[in-house]
């Protein structure tokens, strides 16, 4: 018997829990970069980075292939963009439901 739905999906939620992570996924979701390129965009140690890519591939998010001398990574279902696209989306709303909510609360504080 598999792994029930609810635990895969907190085990993928997991995956995405590390800043550096989200960042190289919504790098990757734009068009495929080489390692180096990550570097440059994201202010992260490279060991560090060779981390969070290893995390990402164990988990079949991304993928790499060799270009020339260099290693590339792209993300294997383009469903992971749509899924970035949805988080600013729910955060945005709930930064503006909070921000309609700040008036509100200092009246009642009065």
């Amino acid at each position: 018997m598999g792994v029930p739905l609810y635990q895969a999906k907190a085990e993928f939620f997991k995956t995405l829990g590390h800043p550096a992570r989200i960042r190289i996924l919504e790098l990757l979701s734009e068009r495929d970069h080489a390692v180096h390129e990550f570097l440059e965009a994201i202010a992260i140690e490279p060991s560090n980075l060779s981390q969070q890519l290893a995390v990402l591939r164990r988990t079949s998010m991304v993928i790499s292939y060799r270009r020339g001398g260099e290693v590339f990574y792209s993300v294997s279902v383009p469903e992971v963009r749509d899924l970035l696209l949805a988080a600013r989306s729910i955060l945005s709303g709930i930064a503006a439901s909070q921000a309609d909510l700040e008036p509100e609360l200092s009246r009642t504080a009065l």
